[in-house]
């Protein structure tokens, strides 16, 4: 009897079991391909649309590295294809705009728990459901940095759906008085996908500069050498942690 053919996941070109349980995130496919240039033995599962998707393994654990592009519409297509290839702990490594004064550039930020301005999960639940990270993955994330000795910020963030400012006014101040402590544009859609799917999910996320609210569009200027090293910084604080994380059975 022939083998029965493996479904592909729409968009990401993975089937389920293609990948390991642990699963690091980017939106940048560059930035996914550097992580696998880090991993021993990687090789490319798929390369489609903004989903590039590779596997090895760090310090002897197999993991995948899946990118999800920029925005929480297909970034949930992503995660949710990734929770069903397999995924039981998913890390996005990723960037943000700093809302507080101590959040400057190079700042690292492990993401306790997002606000839900993504524009896409309020089509799936209602907005009193929360989007917080596992418990497991910040103190894996938070005890990685500190072994680095590399310092970083833990709270909550916004995930908006816009990038640029439109015409309405923005709820940016707000959040920040109630002491959010950064922004950014996909956290949001993983930690509920995640939850749903019963995933471990978190995130890390490297400050390229303060949100344009502070600072306007034209303001929005990253240090390039400065960005590149908290990547670095957070690229290997993630993968640390992901090894740490216990794989529910």
């Amino acid at each position: 009897m022939n083998e029965e053919k493996k479904k592909v996941l729409p968009c990401i070109a993975l089937c389920e079991g293609d990948i390991h349980p642990r699963v690091l995130t980017c939106g940048d496919p560059a930035r996914a391909k550097k992580i696998a240039d880090k991993l021993d033995n990687a090789v490319c599962l798929a390369q489609n649309r903004e989903y590039h998707s590779y596997s090895g393994t760090w310090k002897g654990v197999p993991v995948t590295v899946t990118s999800h592009g920029v925005g929480e519409g297909g970034a949930v297509i992503g995660f949710e294809s990734l929770c069903r290839a397999g995924a039981k702990v998913i890390i996005r490594v990723g960037t943000c705009g700093g809302m507080q004064k101590e959040i400057t550039e190079g700042s690292l930020v492990v993401v306790k728990a997002a606000c839900r301005e993504d524009g896409v999960t309020e089509k799936m639940l209602p907005l009193s459901y929360p989007a917080v990270a596992d418990v497991e993955v910040i103190e894996a994330l938070k005890q990685s940095a500190e072994e680095s000795d590399v310092p970083v910020h833990s709270g909550i963030v916004l995930t908006q759906a816009l990038f640029y400012p439109g015409l309405l006014e923005s709820t940016v101040r707000l959040y920040m008085k109630a002491g959010v402590i950064a922004m950014e544009n996909e956290v949001a859609g993983l930690l509920v996908v995640a939850s749903l799917h019963g995933v471990k999910a978190g995130a890390i996320l490297a400050a390229d500069a303060p949100a344009f609210e502070l600072v306007g569009v034209d303001g929005y200027q990253p240090d390039p050498a400065m960005l590149a090293k908290a990547v670095e910084q957070e690229i290997e604080i993630a993968l640390d942690a992901i090894i740490k994380v216990e794989i529910d059975s």
